[in-house]
């Protein structure tokens, strides 16, 4: 059998805030969505940005840290699997995409610097507490009818 190594390296800026749920298990686990830029020449010979989206999965402690620290725009440096993920959308269509499970969060901004990406290794100030209270464990995810989004 031929050697194989799933590992994924993204340094880039959160687009919204962590989404924070549990597994019926009691497990964390907390989606982000990931801004990488890749700098190209456009038609006028002028660089641009051209941004690649990417959703995040964390799980446990890990998952919580994320959802406790980071917030939109800050800027992450991520190790991870890739995963393909399939799912049949409400008209029948078959929809897939690729995500990264998260086995390393790096923050990379300090507790008074969320946005620019400095901070020479300190911790991150706690973001303040939000106003909707963390949802409780619940049972696996029902057809939302939202056909963009896997059902997970």
């Amino acid at each position: 059998m031929a050697a194989s190594l799933n590992r994924i390296i993204l340094c880039g800026n959160l687009t919204a805030d962590p989404e924070l749920s549990y597994l019926p298990s009691g497990m964390a686990v907390t989606r982000m969505r990931l801004a990488v830029n890749e700098r190209v020449k456009n038609q006028n010979d002028e660089w641009v940005d051209r941004p690649c989206f990417v959703d995040v999965t964390a799980f446990g402690r890990q998952g919580e840290a994320c959802n406790e620290y980071l917030q939109k725009g800050a800027p992450v440096l991520l190790e991870g699997k890739l995963r393909h993920e399939t799912w049949e959308a409400k008209d029948g269509s078959k929809r897939s995409k690729h995500s990264v499970v998260a086995d390393k969060v790096q923050f990379l901004s300090g507790p008074s610097d969320s946005s620019s990406g400095g901070g020479g290794g300190e911790r991150p100030a706690a973001r303040p507490p939000r106003s909707e209270a963390v949802e409780p464990p619940r049972p696996p995810l029902a057809d939302t009818g939202d056909d963009e989004d896997p059902p997970f």
